[in-house]
């Protein structure tokens, strides 16, 4: 039986209140906010703070986000894609395109 954690509860409770939909749009506001700090950033527009605000954000949406997908799911798609960038590091070749 998994472990109900503190986050699952607030991610269940959340759903329950403002629906799936809502969540997958507050999830690309998020996300929206923070590219756009990003590129304010490099025009040295917003301080680093801000950045760490949008990440905390974004990270919170990626977990809810996670929780409504499947944890095991996506932990097993986050694999894949790390052992395919581990190949790409391996190969030289990957630096001349």
């Amino acid at each position: 039986m998994k472990k109900i954690t503190a986050d699952h509860q607030l991610y269940r409770r959340t759903v329950q209140r403002w629906g799936e939909d809502a969540q997958y749009d507050q999830a690309i506001e998020e996300c929206a906010e923070l590219i756009t700090a990003l590129l304010h950033y490099r025009r040295d527009k917003v301080a680093d703070q801000q950045i760490i605000d949008e990440l905390a954000d974004v990270s919170l949406m990626v977990g809810q986000l996670s929780w409504m997908f499947g944890e095991e799911r996506v932990q097993q798609a986050v694999e894949r894609k790390l052992e395919k960038l581990e190949g790409l590091l391996a190969d030289p070749e990957r630096d001349r395109l």
